[in-house]
C-alpha cells in the first residue's frame, strides 16, 4: 500500500447535478477519512486553480456530475496542472459523455443498443415539429424514450407511449440540452453495471437491479430514499448477468475509459441486454448504484476509493 499523501476531492460545479455531486463528494471524503486518508473537498470555482497552485494535492478524486465534470473540461485543467486524478482522460470523456457518439462506438464493436434518432433543437424548429416527429414515430414505433444527448441523472428524460406525448417530451428535453436523443424504448429489467480497474484490467462489479415505484427511474426516484427498490446483485439468470458484465467491460474498453465507469442496461423479456449509456463519474451518494455494487461484491467503498487513487498515482 502506497502513501496517498494529500487527496483532493472535487465536487459541486455549476451543472444541474450540482447537489448530487456535493453529496457524492461528501461520501467519498467520509470513507477516505475513515480509512485514514488526508483528504479535503473543493468546489470548481474561481478559487480552485490558485489554491491548487499554492498547495498542490498529491492526487485528485473527481466526483463532478454532468457538464464539465464529465465532458473532459475539468480533467483537461487537471492535466494542465500536471495532477494525477481518478477517471478517464479528457478525450475519452468527451466521447462517452455524448450519448449518440458513445452508442455509435459501442455498436461498432458488436454491442446491442436501441435504435435511435438524434435531433438538434434547430432542426426540430426549422423543419416543423409535426412533420419531423411524425416520421420519428413512423420509423421507430412506440413507445419511445426521449433524453438530452448529454447530461445525467435522467434530467430531461421521459417515456413516450402515445404519439401526442412526443412534442411535450421534446420540449422538456430541450430544457436541459440543445440536442435530443430519441430511442426506441425497450421494456424490461433495468440494471446498472459498475466497472473498476485497480491497475490489473477492468472488472465488472455485480449488476444492480432498479425497480422504481412509479415505473420510471427519474431524478426523484434516483435520489430520494424509498422511491426505488434495488436488488444487488440483480435478480438475473447467471448467463444473463454474465452477458451484462461483458457488455459493461466491453463498453468501458471500447470508449477508452479507465479506473471507473457505470453502464446502464435494459434486459428485455428474452434475456438480451441492451446498452443505454455509460457514466464516467458514477454517483457515490447513499442511494447511488456504485456503492451498492461494491457492497454486493463484499468490497469496502473506502478501500476501493483508496485503490483507485493508488492506481492514478502509479499511472502518473
Amino acid at each position: 500500500m502506497i502513501d496517498l499523501g494529500h487527496v483532493l476531492v472535487l465536487a459541486g460545479g455549476l451543472s444541474y447535478e450540482r447537489e448530487v455531486s456535493l453529496r457524492s463528494g461528501r461520501r467519498v471524503c467520509e470513507v477516505l477519512k475513515a480509512d485514514g486518508v488526508d483528504v479535503e473537498t473543493r468546489d470548481t470555482d474561481a478559487a480552485l486553480v490558485p489554491a491548487v497552485l499554492a498547495d498542490p494535492p498529491d492526487v485528485v478524486f473527481v466526483t463532478l456530475h454532468g457538464g464539465s465534470g464529465e465532458d473532459g473540461a475539468i480533467r483537461s485543467v487537471l492535466e494542465l496542472l500536471k495532477l494525477p486524478y481518478v477517471g478517464a482522460a479528457p478525450d475519452a470523456c468527451r466521447i462517452a459523455y455524448d450519448k449518440p457518439t458513445a452508442k455509435t462506438v459501442v455498436r461498432s464493436v458488436g454491442v446491442r443498443t436501441p435504435e435511435a434518432v438524434v435531433l438538434p433543437k434547430e432542426t426540430f424548429h426549422d423543419l416543423g415539429a409535426t412533420a419531423v416527429l411524425g416520421r420519428i414515430v413512423e420509423r421507430l414505433g412506440l413507445p419511445l424514450f426521449v433524453k438530452p444527448s448529454r447530461g445525467g441523472s435522467a434530467l430531461g428524460g421521459s417515456i413516450v407511449r402515445k404519439a401526442e406525448e412526443l412534442p411535450a417530451a421534446m420540449v422538456g428535453c430541450f430544457a436541459y440540452g440543445d440536442t435530443a436523443l430519441v430511442e426506441k424504448y425497450v421494456e424490461g429489467v433495468e440494471v446498472a453495471v459498475s466497472v473498476v480497474d485497480l491497475g490489473k484490467g477492468p472488472v465488472a462489479l455485480p449488476a444492480v437491479e432498479i425497480v422504481a415505484n412509479e415505473g420510471v427511474y427519474d431524478y426523484s426516484a434516483r435520489y430520494t430514499a424509498g422511491h426505488t427498490e434495488f436488488f444487488a446483485p440483480a435478480r438475473l439468470r447467471p448467463e444473463v448477468a454474465d452477458a451484462c458484465a461483458r457488455m459493461a467491460v466491453t463498453a468501458h474498453t471500447a470508449l477508452g475509459l479507465r479506473d471507473i465507469s457505470r453502464t446502464d442496461i435494459i434486459v428485455d423479456a428474452a434475456g438480451e441486454p441492451h446498452f443505454l449509456e455509460v457514466n464516467v463519474a458514477p454517483g457515490m451518494t447513499e442511494t447511488s448504484l456504485f456503492p451498492m455494487a461494491a457492497a454486493a461484491a463484499d468490497e469496502d467503498l473506502g478501500a476501493l476509493c483508496r485503490g483507485l487513487l493508488q492506481a492514478a498515482l502509479l499511472r502518473h
